[in-house]
């Protein structure tokens, strides 16, 4: 023993620093090793169903102290290096960098991406189906707000899959560079807005609000005239040099946002035991058609947690229905009902199964 203990903890974490560091190298060209063979097979080297085993073992071998989320947080870095070194991954997500979509896409990714961001929802779908892109991650559904309506309508005429979910706690806070007496309008996104009207309402009752294409380009007009404000995310103070006035403006404390991961469909996940299925499908006209043709579900006792309608987009008064149903495709019992739900409907589309998300990526 020493008469400085602090210098021996301090050996003692240098010592393991240098174990952890080569034990790295192992992993890393271990990994190198499954990207050269998945090179020579054509398999994809992002794996959603491995990720999910991966976050399971490593969660259910650990006794502390670390929490069972600072080790995802780690672990989805140590994944995200590798996953660099096996082959080079772009990924194309909506919005600009420092967007909640871009906070979605690399707190699931990690650093070692390379991130593309695009304005438009249906060019990020466009992006990926061309092969600019190896994933696309856009929103789909606000627990506040709702569902993402130009998200919805790109799965009619796509030929992508989901591949995976991230679910993205949404603080909304309100910005400027000038003082809050003085503003006399907001810029935010419209979906921001909706998640934010209480607030809004209450605060800022005689306040004109401009609608922008992203929180991002909000900040950046907020950035530029004192008499403004934005409402956005908090990496956006830091980005464009804006005071927050107000924090966690949003209605909701818990507010969520659901991302989904897009790839071509040799991409999709295979079966974990924890999975989510979603659909497009059309209806005949005719009563009780959508009664008849969701029994297939209740028989087989699969749960349903969402339903929508969205205009079909080629016929007047024409409808497309989404469900999320829990299970995977390749489930058999979850396979057999689709097979009698598809002899019910007159047009079926199966949009991905993949992992269910049962952590917010950055609570």
């Amino acid at each position: 023993m020493t008469d400085d203990p602090l210098r021996e903890h301090r050996e003692t974490i240098d010592r393991l620093d240098r174990e952890l560091i080569a034990l790295l190298s192992d992993r890393a060209r271990a990994a190198q090793a499954i990207g050269a063979a998945k090179a020579k097979s054509g398999e994809p080297i992002f794996v959603p169903h491995r990720e999910q085993e991966v976050f399971k073992k490593v969660c259910g071998i650990n006794d502390g102290p670390l929490s069972d989320h600072t080790l995802r947080a780690i672990w989805r870095e140590i994944m995200s290096g590798c996953i660099a070194l096996e082959q080079p991954t772009t990924i194309c997500h909506f919005g600009t960098p420092g967007s909640f979509t871009h906070q979605a896409a690399r707190g699931k990714f990690g650093d070692s991406m390379r991130y593309v961001g695009n304005e438009s929802i249906a060019n990020v779908f466009d992006e990926v189906e061309r092969g600019h892109a190896d994933y696309g991650i856009v929103p789909i559904e606000n627990s506040t707000d709702g569902s993402i309506s130009d998200t919805i309508d790109c799965f009619q005429d796509t030929s992508l899959q989901i591949i995976n979910e991230i679910h993205l706690r949404i603080r909304h806070h309100l910005m400027a560079t000038g003082e809050l007496a003085n503003i006399k309008r907001v810029y935010s996104k419209h979906t921001v807005f909706g998640q934010c009207r209480e607030w809004i309402h209450h605060n800022l009752p005689n306040i004109e609000l401009v609608e922008t294409g992203s929180t991002t380009l909000a900040a950046e007009r907020a950035a530029n005239d004192s008499e403004c404000a934005c409402i956005g995310n908090e990496e956006a103070s830091g980005n464009f040099g804006l005071n927050i006035l107000a924090r966690d403006v949003q209605d909701d404390p818990n507010n969520i946002t659901r991302f989904v991961i897009l790839g071509k469909p040799h991409r999709a996940a295979a079966p974990t035991g924890n999975d989510k299925t979603n659909l497009l499908f059309t209806i005949r006209h005719e009563p009780g058609a959508l009664y008849e043709a969701l029994l297939p579900f209740h028989d087989s006792g699969i749960s349903m947690t969402r339903i929508e309608s969205r205009p079909s987009r080629k016929k007047s008064w024409e409808y497309v229905f989404f469900i999320d149903i829990i299970g995977h495709k390749d489930e058999p019992h979850v396979s057999a009902a689709l097979d009698a739900f598809d002899q019910n409907v007159p047009n079926m589309k199966i949009l991905g199964s993949y992992p269910r998300n049962e952590h917010t990526i950055n609570d």
